[in-house]
C-alpha cells in the first residue's frame, strides 16, 4: 500500500483518476440533503476542451445505479478533486474535514495530500472532533432520525421500521456513504455522496459532507474501515493551491 501511494504521488498533480477494490457494510443515515438548484459560476479561464478533469468527472456507466457525467466547468476550479501540499499536519492515512474552507483532505506522506471539495449542510456543522471511518458502503440506503421524520412527516416512508430509501440516483447518500464513529459510538455524521453537484463548496440547510459521486467513489476506493478522521477548521489555503 504505501509503495502504490509514493508511485502516485511521484506522477504528480496531474494524477487524479485511480481505482480500487472498496467493502460497504449496511447502516442506516441520518444526513439529508436539500432540493438546492442554483448553480456555483466559474471564475476562472476557459479551460480546454479536453483535460484530465473531463475525465475525472466523466459519466460511469458501470455503476449499480450509472452515474451521469458532471459539468465540471459550472463547478470552481478550486473544487476540483487534485493533489496538495498538505496543510492540515495530520499523519498520512488521516482523513480532514476543513469546515471553514468546504473541503476534505486524505493525507500522503511526503507532505501531500488530496484535496476534494465538498458541501457541508447544517449537520455538517453539529460535530467536529476526532473519529474514525467506521464503515462504508457502496449504494448505501437513506433512514432518516426519528427528530428528522418529527419535522418532516412526509418522509415517514423512509423511517427505519419501513426500511429506509432504496439506494438510486435520487437517494440522499448518493452513490457512496462512510459513516464516522467516535468511541465506538455513531454520531450519525458522514460523508456522502450527493447529485446536487451544485451546493459544492457551499453550505445549505440540511445534511452533512457532501461529495460529487465520482468524489465519493474515489475516496471510498482509497480508504479502509477505521481511517482516522479530524472534523475541524482550517485557515485559507493560498490561491496557488487552489
Amino acid at each position: 500500500m504505501r509503495d502504490e501511494v509514493l508511485a502516485e504521488l511521484n506522477m504528480g498533480r496531474r494524477a487524479f483518476v485511480f481505482g480500487a477494490a472498496g467493502i460497504g457494510l449496511v447502516s442506516v443515515a441520518g444526513c439529508s440533503t436539500s432540493n438546492n438548484s442554483g448553480e456555483i459560476s466559474a471564475e476562472a479561464p476557459p479551460l480546454p476542451q479536453k483535460t484530465v478533469f473531463s475525465d475525472m468527472y466523466a459519466a460511469k456507466p458501470d455503476e449499480q445505479f450509472p452515474l451521469p457525467a458532471i459539468p465540471y466547468r459550472k463547478i470552481k476550479p478550486r473544487f476540483y478533486r487534485q493533489f496538495v501540499d498538505d496543510p492540515t499536519g495530520e499523519r498520512p492515512g488521516t482523513l480532514v474535514v476543513d469546515t471553514a474552507n468546504h473541503f476534505l483532505y486524505l493525507t500522503y506522506e511526503n507532505g501531500k495530500s488530496i484535496r476534494y471539495g465538498v458541501g457541508l449542510g447544517r449537520a455538517g456543522f453539529e460535530w467536529s472532533g476526532r473519529g474514525v471511518i467506521q464503515y462504508k458502503r457502496a449504494w448505501p440506503r437513506w433512514t432518516p432520525p426519528d427528530e428528522m421524520i418529527a419535522r418532516q412527516p412526509e418522509l415517514e416512508p423512509y423511517s427505519a421500521s419501513n426500511g429506509g430509501k432504496p439506494p438510486g440516483l435520487d437517494n440522499p447518500l448518493g452513490a457512496r456513504a462512510l459513516y464516522i464513529f467516535q468511541d465506538g459510538q455513531d454520531t450519525l455524521y458522514r460523508i456522502h455522496g450527493s447529485p446536487e453537484w451544485s451546493s459544492i463548496g457551499k453550505s445549505v440547510s440540511s445534511g452533512c459532507v457532501r461529495m460529487i459521486n465520482q468524489d465519493v467513489v474515489d475516496l471510498f476506493n482509497r480508504v479502509q474501515n477505521k481511517t482516522p478522521i479530524v472534523v475541524t477548521s482550517l485557515p485559507e489555503p493560498p490561491q496557488r493551491s487552489a
